[in-house]
């Protein structure tokens, strides 16, 4: 299927925020291929074992991201920024099910290995639970880099996605990606994640 074009997107977006039902049902064809290849590219940084595929992962979020609560998207970045925290939501809530059921509800934390957070945050952590806890207090703090955070680490985008979704300039992302990075690793040592 070919990518939609941004303007057909856009135009369905502002419909569906109207209001309009039919509009809900036409947006998923033209955004389901991007956000099968957002949940693909998250899915590869899971753990060895992961039973949520997916597929499974970008049919919940968008279930999330469009039902429930009538959509307020002042654009295609608005969209994908939604369904970014929606997996990030999802991915989250099945590592807390993991965790009871593996570990009799005790949250362990798995090594992380904070040489690589500089290099490359895109590496596994393999504990989606403490990534969460440090981007929670990162939102807090300054809610555009966690903004960043979710789009890229959660959704996978790449710097130049994350600068269109957000209506930032490459070079803008690209510094405060470098920053959040070094951000992070300090926060999981401090954590004792690191």
């Amino acid at each position: 299927m070919a990518e939609a074009p941004l303007t057909q997107i856009t135009l369905v977006l502002d419909a569906v925020c109207k209001g309009d039902t039919r509009a809900s049902r036409d947006l998923l064809p033209l955004v389901y291929d991007e956000l099968r290849r957002l949940a693909q590219v998250r899915m590869a940084h899971e753990p060895p074992g992961q039973t949520l595929q997916p597929t499974a992962l970008v049919h919940e979020a968008y279930l999330r991201v469009t039902e429930g609560t009538q959509a307020d998207w002042n654009s295609r970045g608005h969209f994908f920024a939604a369904a970014a925290r929606a997996m990030r939501r999802i991915l989250v809530e099945q590592a807390r099910r993991k965790a009871r059921e593996k570990h009799g509800g005790e949250h362990r934390r798995a090594d992380v290995e904070v040489g690589d957070l500089p290099v490359a945050i895109e590496k596994p952590l393999g504990d989606v639970l403490a990534v969460d806890e440090a981007v929670q207090k990162l939102e807090a703090e300054d809610a555009r880099k966690g903004q960043i955070v979710n789009l890229r680490y959660f959704a996978g985008l790449t710097a130049e996605e994350t600068a269109a979704a957000l209506g930032l300039s490459d070079r803008t992302v690209r510094r405060e990606w470098r920053f959040i990075k070094v951000w992070l690793r300090r926060e999981l040592e401090v954590a004792g994640h690191g």
